[in-house]
């Protein structure tokens, strides 16, 4: 199948420069890039779009480009914020590329480069020549990434104003070193990713293609990867693997057949005899496919058998665990797990019936915890309780 047919049967297509030549283009093996800013030291659920479309355009045969951002992240990109992005130091940012590299290693069986090798070179009189001149102000105003925060009166920094010319900078340079002729990125990367398209037609006189994937939210409409504890993040020591199963096993029953087409390699033909069955099972699979993809098959056996042994009131050595002092309040007791931010918190959860332990309620906020055990907010969340 083409790739380009496969990405839009998954879920991954939302607009394209030519459909038409972007489908005749990757009937033979292509050189495409994708980009990841550092900001972070890890990248979040948020991020799995562009790396699962990385994984099946290089499945398909197609020749991957990650590039770390380690000179756009210098700038910040000013799509889809309110504010600028906090300048980072280049200590902050080599430990950032370290850290998402690992991860982006996990999906790219190809090349990874760091456009700091080529933008932290570039005179500013060179930029202003070769690039600035064929940029429209009139233009760059009026992109969506501009346009939003002058609505809102939040304004937009000058250095942010040239994050555009760099990205476009970025698909010229590929296109000269590697002959890249596509790049892959989120809805809102539309314009940025479009001007590149248009320097290289202008400088190089050759066509390019350009693909953008939808921005996700969840049925209920909340970004994706986002819950009340914070972001999803990839790195297993910000969220372990059996929280990240959980996160997938929780998620909204109208969103599991769109997420296995989009988080896990499964066919399409057992995601549908999946979602056709038992939607607690169909959520097992989506959690556990989606988990072994980003921290591997043992992890994600090993989070499974956990979640379940916690639903049964049992214990696993794979579940989020507390060491804590016995015996201790039960509030303390909540808050040391992690399961509440403050005593306030848990005295509330502990009022409203959410708190039990193994598989006995815990309704007083005068109980204690007196041996080990899992201790229970609510229907989802459960951490092991062990001696300090």
């Amino acid at each position: 199948m083409n790739a380009l047919d496969t990405l839009k049967e998954r879920g991954f297509f939302n607009q394209c420069t030519d459909e038409a030549g972007l489908r005749e283009h990757l009937e033979q093996p292509q050189t495409f890039y994708i980009g990841f800013d550092p900001t972070a030291s890890s990248l979040h659920v948020g991020s799995l779009v562009q790396l699962m479309a990385m994984a099946h355009l290089s499945r398909a045969g197609h020749h991957a480009i990650a590039v770390v951002g380690g000179g756009t992240a210098k700038i910040g990109d000013p799509s889809g914020r309110d504010s600028t992005r906090d300048i980072l130091d280049e200590e902050k940012l080599a430990a950032n590329k370290a850290g998402i590299a690992a991860q982006i290693a996990k999906f790219c069986d190809g090349r990874m480069v760091d456009n700091a090798e080529w933008l932290d070179t570039l005179g500013y009189i060179q930029v202003l020549r070769e690039l600035g001149r064929h940029f429209s102000v009139n233009d760059m105003i009026r992109a969506e990434s501009a346009a939003q925060r002058l609505e809102r009166q939040q304004g937009l920094s000058f250095i942010e104003f040239n994050y555009v010319l760099l990205q476009s900078y970025d698909y010229l340079e590929l296109f000269r070193r590697y002959g890249c002729t596509l790049q892959v990125g989120g809805g809102d990367q539309w314009y940025n990713i479009v001007s590149g398209i248009d320097i290289i037609l202008r400088l190089e006189v050759c066509k390019t293609f350009v693909l953008t994937t939808p921005l996700l939210t969840t049925a209920s409409g909340a970004k994706m990867g986002k819950t009340a504890a914070g972001a999803v993040w990839l790195d297993s020591g910000r969220v372990s693997p059996y929280d990240y199963y959980q996160y997938w096993y929780n998620v909204d029953d109208r969103d599991i057949e769109r997420f296995m087409k989009l988080f896990t390699f499964l066919p399409l033909g057992e995601i549908a005899a999946a979602v056709a069955g038992d939607y607690r099972a169909a959520k097992r699979v989506l959690a556990r496919e989606a988990t072994a993809v980003v921290h591997g098959r043992e992890a994600a056996e090993a989070a499974q058998a956990a979640a379940i042994a916690a639903f049964s009131g049992g214990v696993s050595a794979d579940m989020p665990t507390a060491r804590v002092n016995f015996p201790l309040s039960l509030p303390d007791a909540l808050v040391s797990a992690g399961l509440c931010a403050s005593k306030s918190e848990a005295r509330r959860a502990i009022e409203g019936g959410a708190v039990r332990l193994g598989d006995q309620p815990m309704p007083g906020i005068g109980m204690t915890v007196d041996a080990p055990g899992v201790l229970w907010m609510g229907k989802k969340r459960a951490v092991r309780l062990e001696p300090a």
